[in-house]
């Protein structure tokens, strides 16, 4: 390569360098003036104008009233002001679980504009029909959004499987993680600038540590508590993922005796007091047996526990006793400071939390972990996942530049 070459080379790298961190600065930032991202950033002046300048041109930043027609500003020159237009670009994120696809569409602050849920039929899970729904369901949210795929400068989608680097998942005994990731990265990279597939219990750990209990924590476990455990482990503020990304993966649960399987809290609640009604294990005035079988679920478990059951006490405290055992797991195999209950069943988990808290492991020689419920709800994976593509398209602003060009055609 000429030196000529190679002085283009660095002239294109010096280039992108700055516009990237007059963009992040402006991420952050509400409005401001090229005096204030000059001081933030420490370009000169005139590299700082130029650099706003290109980004207002590319639609990324848009020029505000000055501070004098804003009524701040009465003597002297007023000063440009400017922000990151929100709305240059769309972001999604989605929740590919087994039985139910949640999708957010967002604007690039990760604020919601649309969220979508979509039911499964869980017997149609073959590789093609995921493939299909998915697509479905990202293109129908778009859809309410008023947006279409030319909008979109990333995608991450979240699926119940490890997912090494690649956005590729192992192979399993019965296909089940090719299935829930059936290539997704190939098929939204066909039209997506930025495309990351990823474990759905990693985007509950990102979510946490985006907006949740976890802000400001560098080591703390997400753990995803649905029909499945999962762990997003977070350690000196890098999320873990694994050869595979089988980091966080559970079935090392299955030779625990005291939590007998990688079972969701919420479903090991229902099937032991199914288990304690059918083998005659309950009280004859107990509220468990006023709820027919095939409808007792957690939240009516945890809902007689709370009222004084003492039947649906006892699947409470052996659920507490299972959660305090995965609790001291990780606090003893990566000293972490904090463990989030997160998903569906952290709205009403106070029960099982106050009395996991009762029976934690005493005999840690690390300080026993912190647990907390989450509260972002059951959409954590999707929240996780807008965080995720929003901190993708801050990381690649050239990606951006073409998205937003796109969609304002």
């Amino acid at each position: 390569m000429s030196d000529l070459a190679l002085g283009s080379s660095a002239a294109a790298s010096v280039r992108q360098t700055n516009l990237a961190a007059i963009a992040r600065f402006a991420w952050d930032a509400t409005a401001f003036t090229a005096s204030e991202a000059m001081a933030a950033v420490g370009l000169t002046r005139s590299t700082t104008i130029a650099v706003i300048d290109e980004l207002v041109e590319d639609g990324i930043l848009r020029e505000l009233a000055n501070a004098r027609e804003a009524g701040h500003y009465r003597k002297g020159r007023p000063a440009r002001r400017f922000e990151l237009r929100a709305d240059a670009a769309a972001i999604v994120g989605v929740d590919a679980g087994r039985a139910h696809i949640t999708a957010i569409v967002a604007d690039l602050r990760g604020e919601d504009i649309v969220r979508t849920h979509v039911e499964l039929d869980v017997t149609h899970d073959s590789w093609a029909e995921r493939r299909e729904a998915l697509a479905a369901a990202i293109d129908d949210a778009l859809e309410q959004a008023g947006l279409g795929r030319s909008d979109v400068a990333a995608v991450c989608i979240g699926v119940p499987a490890p997912v090494d680097a690649e956005g590729a998942s192992p192979a399993h005994p019965d296909e089940f993680w090719k299935r829930m990731n059936p290539d997704l990265a190939e098929l939204i990279s066909q039209w997506a600038p930025i495309v990351h597939v990823e474990n759905d219990a990693s985007l509950a750990a990102v979510a946490e540590g985006a907006w949740g209990a976890a802000v400001g924590c560098t080591d703390y476990v997400s753990l995803l508590a649905g029909a499945r455990l999962g762990a997003g482990v977070v350690i000196d503020g890098r999320l873990l993922r694994g050869a595979h990304g089988g980091a966080g993966e559970m079935v090392f649960l299955d030779d625990i005796p005291t939590v007998g399987g990688a079972w969701g809290l919420g479903y090991r609640a229902a099937e032991w007091a199914r288990e304690a009604i059918e083998s005659g294990d309950v009280a004859a005035n107990s509220g468990l047996l006023s709820v027919p079988l095939e409808l007792l679920d957690a939240p009516t478990v945890l809902a007689l526990a709370r009222e004084g059951d003492a039947d649906a006490r006892r699947i409470v405290d052996r659920v507490a006793l299972a959660l305090a055992t995965i609790v001291g797991i990780f606090g003893s195999l990566f000293d972490v400071s904090l463990v989030i209950v997160s998903g569906a069943i952290s709205e009403g988990a106070d029960i099982v939390l106050d009395a996991t808290r009762a029976v934690s492991p005493t005999h840690l020689d690390l300080p026993v972990p912190r647990l907390v419920a989450s509260h972002l709800g059951a959409d954590v994976v999707a929240i996780g996942a807008v965080a995720r593509a929003r901190d993708a398209v801050r990381a690649d602003i050239p990606a951006l530049t073409r998205a937003a060009a796109n969609a304002h055609r």
